[in-house]
């Protein structure tokens, strides 16, 4: 593993993350790029520069920070990341059509991380589109999206961040909160991260093999409808990862957080 400093100049360090990752991926483990910094305005800034290199990669790589300044959550916000959690960014090289479906993707990734959640005994669930929340509040967050060439995706891009043991605001939740989990080491719950991503590289395509599981996982079934205050039933989800919503013969799919 390389930590590197903000102008992604890398210097060698111990491979204790890819040690945690080997151990548990076993014949499966993946050729990972790792780069890992003390602190950054921001993983997806560095991920960038890293991938304005002059080779084409063809090996998963991902950016791992202790601690973000300005990491970026959706529609722009910032996203908090504090030292004591897992804050990445990750691209992998990828097969597939699935053009303009970067949610169903990302939805993919979200599904594989829960299932190695409930391998720990911890009923999460995924508020749609790219939050894992346990008790209604939110313990994870991804951000997805695609780069691509003419209709092919040529990469997914991942930011993801995990609360493990940093201060949480009101509405989080972190893995140190909770008695059933015996363990918070970042690097063991990084290389969890890193096996879900490797799974869903393994799927490759549009990400639809995760619908099944995903409509198990909804975080609710019904929701308050942010423009005319009534209550909506969901009803599922859509092929292309849509929310699919129903108030009596009404229906609608959200392929964006409605506001």
């Amino acid at each position: 593993m390389l930590w590197m400093n903000e102008a992604c100049r890398p210097v060698r360090c111990g491979g204790r993350l890819m040690w945690h990752y080997r151990r548990m991926a076993g014949g499966n483990a993946q050729p990972w790029l790792l780069r890992s910094v003390p602190v950054c305005s921001s993983t997806e800034v560095l991920l960038s520069r890293w991938l304005q290199g002059p080779v084409e990669l063809e090996q998963p790589c991902a950016v791992v920070a202790a601690h973000q300044r300005w990491g970026t959550g959706q529609w722009g916000r910032r996203w908090s990341s504090p030292r004591g959690g897992v804050w990445l960014s990750a691209a992998l090289p990828w097969q597939g059509e699935g053009s303009g479906r970067a949610g169903l993707l990302g939805l993919a990734v979200a599904v594989a991380f829960a299932e190695r959640l409930e391998r720990h005994g911890l009923p999460v669930r995924i508020k749609w589109p790219n939050d894992l929340v346990l008790s209604g509040k939110k313990l994870a967050g991804l951000l997805p999206s695609v780069v691509q060439r003419g209709s092919r995706v040529r990469l997914l891009r991942i930011g993801f961040g995990l609360n493990l043991c940093n201060p949480v605001p009101i509405e989080g939740i972190a893995l140190n909160q909770l008695e059933r989990v015996g363990f918070v080491d970042p690097a063991h719950w990084t290389a969890e991260v890193l096996l879900a991503l490797d799974r869903c590289q393994r799927a490759g395509g549009d990400g639809s093999w995760c619908l099944p599981a995903l409509k198990r996982l909804l975080w609710a079934e019904q929701i308050q409808h942010p423009r005319d205050g009534r209550i909506w039933m969901i009803s599922g989800v859509a092929s292309d990862g849509a929310l699919q919503l129903r108030h009596g013969t009404r229906t609608e799919e959200w392929r964006r957080w409605s506001s």
